[in-house]
């Protein structure tokens, strides 16, 4: 087995040298979604086993739907892994950093062993994450248990708005995943706003005000 190096892409460097300290079980956590306007924020967490990673992982973003599809199955064949999501309600409430946080918590508890030390793409740790943990800025594109992480809340994501087009015609979510396109916006304004469209988020909310103050 190879390691790719930093300048083709992420590495197992990370994750050796905690195994070196002594952490055994390392995880990567990333999430998707945070920007769209409606369906929940994805997460997953992902502790690969060094025999078994998968070639080509790489940053969900830089990879085709076809790619990706083919790394998800074989990460979920060879790795310890958990996806979970934050409701939009949730979204709302919290707001989107904290719902996303919320998400990375519950893809790290659900995988099968707890893990030793955490991954987390980005700049902020989870302030409920217990486990010993730090951040990676662009970690999906430096570590190969991110880059699992992100390919698999990706995939995730993707289904469920695929799901949700079809529930909710109309707003292109089967294409644009939830995100504010041009077609998004313009279905928003034209056919209003659904049950899972994220109230809290300007588009969205300035619609409804709108609507409000229309209707009164």
């Amino acid at each position: 087995m190879t390691h790719a190096s930093a300048a083709s892409g992420p590495d197992y460097a990370h994750e050796l040298a905690l195994v070196a300290r002594g952490f055994v079980r390392v995880a990567g956590v990333d999430e998707v979604g945070r920007g769209p306007l409606c369906g929940p924020v994805t997460a997953a967490a992902v502790v690969l086993d060094p025999d078994r990673i998968p070639e080509g992982l790489n940053d969900s973003k830089a990879l085709s739907h076809k790619r990706r599809a083919g790394l998800e199955q074989l990460i979920k064949d060879s790795a310890d892994w958990c996806v979970a999501h934050a409701s939009v309600e949730e979204i709302d409430e919290l707001n989107i950093l904290q719902a996303s946080h919320l998400a990375m918590c519950r893809a790290i508890a659900g995988l099968r062993r707890p893990a030793d030390f955490v991954l987390v793409d980005g700049n902020r740790l989870p302030r409920d994450l217990t486990l010993p943990a730090e951040t990676l800025v662009k970690g999906d594109a430096r570590s190969v248990s991110i880059a699992a992480a992100s390919i698999l809340a990706k995939e995730e994501r993707d289904r469920l708005m695929v799901d949700l087009a079809q529930q909710y015609p109309g707003y292109g979510w089967e294409k644009n995943a939830g995100y504010p396109t041009k077609d998004h916006l313009e279905a928003l304004r034209n056919l209003g706003v659904t049950p899972v469209h994220r109230r809290s988020f300007r588009p969205v909310h300035n619609i409804l005000c709108q609507a409000n103050s229309v209707s009164g």
